[in-house]
């Protein structure tokens, strides 16, 4: 499959709707995601929103996705001229948030501001969904990436990958990395990392990134595998230090750090976040969203106050190629599960 083009960038030809048809047909029997766009009228279209407009999340209030929805949503509800409601539905490792998501009105009032997990991961992790992530989502926008990092104590003597391996290397399973759980997105990270670095780690699970912090700070675990989104005011305090970041490239605003593919060449697992929309969402509200949330996305002061919060602004791709890049992430998690052994349940 051609690779789309970097967040930010887009084709001058051939037309959006042409590019969304063609890759529509390829998707076809793969990831159905544009099938079932429904019409609107010229008339309504102009009239949209008719009523408060409703973006459901799968993560509580005060959570590096939730704060970047609120970002957008305060902004977005003022273009509009109508409420924009956050809905959270948190927990069952995002299946409750994206079951009430697919389950509601396509009527183009409804949104899923939805991560990596509930559109990918969750596929190779459960034998079932009460969702379907390929058939019951059209892709609206890409709105940012959500780097992961290595992270220590800020008095941890490890200062970098490299007395990482050491000390695994000097003392097999002892050194204690904590996670949210093994089948969660850190805890598939630090799997593939240890593999791919040939060392026995010793994964503890927590119930949050928060309480996990907390172990790590007081150094009840050795390391902590977690999103920055919910670990950069303690960087930024100075009691946590990045020994690595798991995306490919630096990570705006902690360009000091560096990534795992210095270590591991080809590293390159980070989560995001994407808008989408119940299946048979009108497509000319998916256009207009997604124009609209582009244009916010490309302004300094947003991109800056997202990347205050964690995540790294990446608006710039039309659904179409949102639709490519979740069928990407599907075979690039689809053999990282493969790697590391697990298996649905």
């Amino acid at each position: 499959m051609r690779t789309i083009p970097v967040p930010g960038v887009r084709p001058s030809a051939p037309s959006r709707r042409q590019v969304c048809r063609q890759i529509g047909h390829r998707l076809v029997g793969g990831l159905g995601l544009l099938s079932g766009l429904g019409a609107l009228s010229p008339a309504r279209a102009q009239a949209w929103p008719e009523k408060p407009v409703r973006w459901v999340l799968s993560q509580p209030p005060g959570s590096g996705p939730d704060n970047v929805a609120r970002l957008l949503t305060e902004r977005l509800a003022k273009a509009w001229g109508q409420a924009l409601v956050v809905d959270n539905k948190p927990g069952g490792q995002n299946t409750i948030g994206a079951q009430a998501a697919a389950r509601a009105p396509a009527d183009g009032h409804a949104f899923y501001f939805a991560t990596t997990a509930a559109l990918v991961t969750n596929s190779y992790l459960f034998k079932s969904l009460p969702y379907d992530p390929r058939k019951d989502f059209v892709p609206v926008a890409f709105v940012a990436r959500s780097p992961f990092a290595v992270l220590v104590e800020v008095g941890s003597p490890l200062r970098s990958l490299a007395d990482l391996v050491k000390a695994a290397q000097a003392r097999p399973g002892q050194l204690k990395v904590a996670t949210e759980g093994p089948r969660t997105f850190g805890g598939m990270i630090a799997r593939l990392l240890a593999a791919r670095l040939g060392l026995d780690l010793n994964l503890a699970a927590y119930a949050s990134v928060g309480t996990a912090s907390q172990d790590t700070l007081g150094g009840h675990v050795d390391l902590l595998v977690a999103d920055l989104a919910s670990t950069a005011t303690l960087l930024r305090q100075g009691r946590l230090r990045a020994l690595a970041v798991t995306t490919a490239q630096r990570v705006a605003g902690f360009e000091a750090v560096p990534p795992v593919a210095d270590t591991v060449p080809g590293f390159d697992m980070g989560g995001w976040f994407c808008l989408v929309a119940p299946a048979g969402t009108p497509e000319a509200v998916v256009q207009r969203v997604n124009r609209d949330l582009n244009a916010l996305l490309a302004e300094p002061a947003i991109a800056e106050r997202i990347a205050a919060i964690g995540p790294v602004a990446a608006g710039g791709l039309d659904p179409a190629q949102v639709a490519q890049w979740l069928a990407q992430e599907h075979q690039r998690w689809a053999q990282a599960t493969r790697e590391i052994g697990v298996l649905p349940e």
